[in-house]
């Protein structure tokens, strides 16, 4: 005789009634039959009250239906709590219990935790967050050297609209007050060249040749190199602050909206400026470097100042000379341009404007740096 079929019908809004045989072979279509307990669980919301199951008509179980019954229950009752059931006789309880229990053995295994990323993976990860940013970071520096350089041939093509006053006063801001500083330094570095290099000059009798040292060196790239890193330091810096306090301030904002353009306003006069300024700090340096190293070749190595300018000026090109002068322009304009546009990123407050300083001073000195590099192979290549 075929198992009659599990039956589920509504008794009352609080109770359903349970018949026929909840099997493997008698459950059927699992869903239609657990779809009858929609209703039931609708009204629960209208009638405050706890939802029963009468199973007194049960004719078998088995672990299949009781897991069916025991999703039911839980499915039907209160959060956390199964449906009241009524009427199960004492074997078919029985193995409700231990589907009950294995049920919550199931569901109370925590899923595994993911594994925590390695330090490569981690390093992966962060080189490749910061990777996206310098790129995102180096298409707006460009876009804003595409920037300014319209503004600039704009200035170029009406020279009226060249401020000049605040070109002057940029020019004497990073230029004449730099002197004393881009002396010393230079000073200070050409008595370290030739000291240090003093004793191996000595090992071999070439104590003249301190001269092609001190030369060659300060001219084509120290003293172009130091007065950039100082003016990045100096002046760069000051450009990022002026601009960021002003952008935190909406000073800039109300620049444009007055119809001025901040570019023409601030970039330009001291890109202008520092472009001038800066090979004439450059050629200062030359004369002190050259002044600290014959000081101190004629210290250590008894070269006379006499012997000392005219083994320089045999030693020593024009080209040599130029060179170290040509790059002086691309190193100004490279510290204004990141000064300024880091200045043009600040926004919130004070921290974001030191932030957006020190980014600045950092980003000019790599660039110069790299720039020098690259100054080095083109030369090299071209044979000067």
């Amino acid at each position: 005789m075929a198992a009659a079929a599990a039956s589920l019908r509504q008794v009352t809004p609080q109770r359903l009634a349970l018949a026929g045989c909840w099997t493997a072979r008698g459950l059927g279509n699992v869903a239609e039959l657990l779809a009858d307990a929609q209703p039931a669980r609708a009204e629960q919301g209208k009638e405050k009250g706890e939802i029963e199951l009468e199973v007194s008509g049960l004719k078998a179980l088995d672990s299949a239906g009781a897991y069916v019954l025991q999703k039911l229950l839980l499915r039907l009752g209160p959060a956390g709590q199964p449906a009241r059931l009524l009427g199960l006789p004492e074997p078919m309880q029985a193995l409700m219990t231990v589907v009950a229990e294995q049920l919550a053995q199931t569901e109370s295994v925590a899923k595994p935790a993911e594994p925590s990323p390695g330090v490569l993976e981690r390093l992966g990860r962060e080189m490749v967050k910061r990777g996206s940013a310098a790129w995102l970071e180096l298409l707006a520096l460009l876009s804003f050297v595409g920037e300014n350089a319209l503004a600039l041939g704009r200035c170029l093509l009406r020279p009226t609209r060249f401020r000049w006053r605040p070109m002057l006063f940029n020019l004497r801001l990073a230029g004449v007050d730099a002197l004393a500083l881009v002396g010393l330094m230079s000073f200070l570095l050409g008595v370290v060249v030739a000291y240090q290099g003093a004793n191996q000059l000595r090992q071999y009798g070439a104590n003249i040749f301190v001269a092609d040292l001190i030369g060659l060196s300060m001219l084509r790239e120290f003293a172009p190199l130091i007065t950039a890193i100082i003016i990045a330091g100096r002046s760069g810096s000051a450009y990022a602050a002026q601009i960021g306090s002003m952008v935190v301030s909406e000073e800039i904002d109300a620049m444009r909206t007055l119809g001025l353009l901040p570019l023409e306003l601030l970039v330009l006069p001291k890109l202008v400026a520092l472009v001038i300024a800066l090979p004439l700090l450059t050629l200062f340096a030359d004369v002190l470097g050259v002044l600290g190293g014959m000081l101190m070749a004629s210290v250590k190595l008894d070269v006379t100042p006499t012997e000392f300018i005219e083994r320089f000026s045999k030693a020593v090109s024009v080209t040599s000379y130029l060179i170290g002068l040509g790059k002086a322009p691309v190193f100004a304009a490279v510290i204004v341009l990141v000064g300024c546009f880091q200045g043009f990123r600040a926004k919130g407050g004070a921290d974001s404007v030191g932030r957006q300083t020190t980014r600045s001073v950092v980003q000019s000195i790599f660039l110069v740096i790299s720039a020098d590099a690259l100054f080095s192979v083109a030369f090299s290549a071209l044979d000067l």
